[in-house]
């Protein structure tokens, strides 16, 4: 997969709402009501995750969930960092 230029990433940022860049990667973080609730959010995104075939770093805080995309095989952004970033966007 190829890494996305600069101009791409541009336009790539405003499709994934609440997601910020830092440099080859982007990340997100997602609170919900309590430590339960916060994992079975892991869960959702672990089966995105592995049917994508394309998995986020996650840090677990509590109630507080960060993901970070980047594919580090390429060293950087790609579209599958993208993608799975919607899709982890669709989940409630």
């Amino acid at each position: 997969m190829a890494l996305l230029n600069e101009k791409q990433i541009a336009a790539k940022m405003k499709s994934v709402k609440g997601w910020k860049r830092n440099g080859a990667q982007i990340y997100r973080n997602v609170v919900k009501k309590d430590f339960v609730e916060a994992m079975g959010f892991v869960q959702s995104v672990a089966l995105l995750a592995e049917k994508a075939d394309h998995h986020p770093d996650i840090d677990i805080r509590w109630n507080t969930v960060t993901l970070v995309l980047s594919t580090h095989s390429e060293g950087g952004l790609t579209q599958k960092d993208f993608a799975l970033a919607e899709q982890i966007n669709s989940l409630k």
